[in-house]
C-alpha cells in the first residue's frame, strides 16, 4: 500500500496540484461555478413546465392544463438562464482571469463578452411580409454548445489586455480622474485589438469558430458519455482524493464544460418533447447516483459506522450522519480518515467504479430516466435523484440501491478498521488502570 501511495504522489499529486492552481484552469473553474445558481433556478422552471406527475393529471386537472397552455411563458426563465449559460460563464471567466493577472476584472469580463459575441455572425430576421425585423444572433450558441468558444474568447481577450499592459501600451489618465474611468481608458487599446482580430477572423475570413469547436469536441463529448469515459473520471477523482487532493475540484474544472453541454442538450431535448434524451453522464449522473453522501459515495459507510464497536467511529458516525445526508463528507475524508488510509483506499475507489457501471447500464437500457435537471447538490440524494430525472420514481430506487451497495462494499473494510480501533481504545483504557 505504501508503494501505491508513493505512485499516486509521484505520478498524480504533484502535477495535479500544479494543475489545480494553474491560472487559466482556476478561471474556468470560477466561471463555471458562478453559473450554478442560474442553472439550478432555470432547471426548476423546467420542472414546472414538465411536472413529474402522472399523464392523467396533466389532462384533467386545471393547474396542469394551465401549465400546458402557458408552457412558453413558463420556460422563459429557463431560456434566459440555463439557455444562455455561455454568456454568463464567459464574463466570469474573463473577470477571474483578469483578476489573476492583477488587471481590472470588470474590463476583462466585458472584453471577453464582446469577443464572444463577435464570434457569431448576426443574420437579418424578416417577417411574413418580407420586412426586416433587425439583426439576430443564433440563440443555440449562447447555451452549453457555446461554452468552449466562450472560454477561448475569454482567454484571448484577457491575454490581449495583459500583453498591452506588459508592453506599456496604454492610456495613462492624470491624477484625480476616478479609478473606474482610468481603468476604462486602460482597456481602450486592447479593445481595439480584440475587435479587429475577431472582425478579421469571423467576418472577413468567414471562419466559424463554433463549427470548429463542435467538430473537435463532439468526439470528446461522446467519449465522456461512455462507460469507459465515466469510469476513468471516477478513477481519477477517487485516486486524487485518497492522496489528499480535492479530486472533483481538479477534474471538474476540465470536465464541467462538457458536463454542462450534455445537460443543456438533455434539457433542450426534454423541452422539445423527445422521449429518449441524448446523454447519460452529465454531472448530475455522478452527483446523485455515484457521489451519494459526498465523493466516494460515503453515505453507506457513515450509516454502517453508527453500529461500530469503536467509540471513536460510532461518535464520528453520529456527528457525520447529518452532513452526509446533505452530501458533505469532509468529516469522514479527514476525520476517519479516508485520505492516505490503506483500510479504505480500495472501497473508496472500487465502490464508485462499480456503481458507475451499474447506473450507466440501467440508464442505457432506459430502465431509469437520464439526468436532465441540475438540482442543488445539498439535497438528500433520493430527492436529488427524483428531481434530476424529471420525476422518475425508479431513480429514487436506484439511488437507494446504490447507497446499500456502497455500504456493503465498505462494510468488511470498516469491520477490520473497527476491530483495530476498538483494540487500541481498550489498550488505552487498560494503560490508565481503568477496568473495562
Amino acid at each position: 500500500m505504501d508503494k501505491f501511495y508513493a505512485f499516486i504522489e509521484n505520478v498524480f499529486m504533484k502535477p495535479m496540484t500544479k494543475m489545480a492552481e494553474q491560472r487559466h484552469l482556476k478561471a474556468v473553474r470560477d466561471g463555471m461555478v458562478s453559473t450554478i445558481p442560474l442553472t439550478i433556478v432555470g432547471s426548476f422552471f423546467l420542472i414546472i413546465a414538465f411536472p413529474p406527475v402522472p399523464q392523467g393529471w396533466k389532462e384533467s386537472m386545471a393547474l396542469f392544463i394551465w401549465i400546458q397552455n402557458n408552457i412558453g411563458d413558463i420556460l422563459i426563465p429557463f431560456r434566459l438562464s440555463m439557455g444562455m449559460v455561455a454568456v454568463y460563464a464567459t464574463y466570469n471567466i474573463g473577470h477571474s482571469l483578469a483578476k489573476g493577472y492583477k488587471l481590472d476584472g470588470v474590463s476583462g469580463g466585458t472584453l471577453s463578452l464582446l469577443a464572444f459575441f463577435m464570434s457569431m455572425i448576426p443574420s437579418v430576421a424578416t417577417g411574413s411580409d418580407g420586412a426586416s425585423l433587425g439583426y439576430v444572433v443564433p440563440v443555440s450558441k449562447l447555451g452549453g454548445a457555446g461554452l468552449f468558444v466562450g472560454i477561448l474568447t475569454a482567454f484571448i481577450a484577457v491575454e490581449t489586455m495583459k500583453l498591452f499592459r506588459d508592453r506599456g501600451i496604454t492610456i495613462k489618465m492624470p491624477e484625480g480622474v476616478p479609478e473606474s474611468v482610468a481603468r476604462s481608458f486602460e482597456a481602450l487599446f486592447p479593445t481595439v485589438a480584440v475587435v479587429i482580430l475577431m472582425w478579421i477572423v469571423v467576418v472577413f475570413l468567414k471562419f466559424d469558430i463554433h463549427n470548429l469547436f463542435n467538430a473537435v469536441f463532439s468526439p470528446l463529448t461522446g467519449l465522456v458519455d461512455t462507460p469507459v469515459g465515466a469510469v476513468v473520471l471516477v478513477l481519477l477523482i477517487t485516486m486524487l482524493w485518497t492522496a489528499g487532493i480535492h479530486g472533483v475540484s481538479v477534474i471538474g474544472a476540465m470536465a464541467r464544460p462538457i458536463w454542462l453541454e450534455m445537460l443543456t442538450a438533455n434539457a433542450d431535448a426534454m423541452q422539445a418533447g423527445a422521449e429518449n434524451l441524448p446523454y447519460i453522464t452529465p454531472e448530475p449522473f455522478f452527483q446523485w447516483f455515484i457521489w451519494i453522501g459526498g465523493s466516494g459515495g460515503t453515505l453507506g459507510l457513515v450509516i454502517a459506522m453508527l453500529f461500530a464497536r469503536s467509540k471513536y467511529l460510532k461518535d464520528l458516525g453520529r456527528a457525520s450522519i447529518l452532513p452526509a445526508v446533505f452530501n458533505i463528507n469532509e468529516p469522514i475524508i479527514f476525520g476517519l480518515p479516508i485520505m492516505l488510509n490503506p483500510f479504505f483506499t480500495i472501497p473508496f475507489i472500487l465502490g464508485p467504479v462499480l456503481t458507475t457501471i451499474i447506473t450507466y447500464t440501467v440508464m442505457s437500457m432506459n430502465l431509469v430516466a437520464k439526468p436532465v435537471i441540475l438540482a442543488p447538490w445539498t439535497f438528500p440524494a433520493p430527492i436529488g435523484a427524483y428531481l434530476t430525472t424529471g420525476g422518475d420514481i425508479k431513480a429514487v430506487l436506484l439511488c437507494l440501491f446504490n447507497i446499500a451497495f456502497m455500504g456493503a462494499i465498505y462494510y468488511p473494510f470498516l469491520k477490520a478498521y473497527d476491530k483495530k480501533m476498538a483494540a487500541q481504545e481498550e489498550e488505552e483504557i487498560e494503560s490508565k488502570g481503568e477496568v473495562i
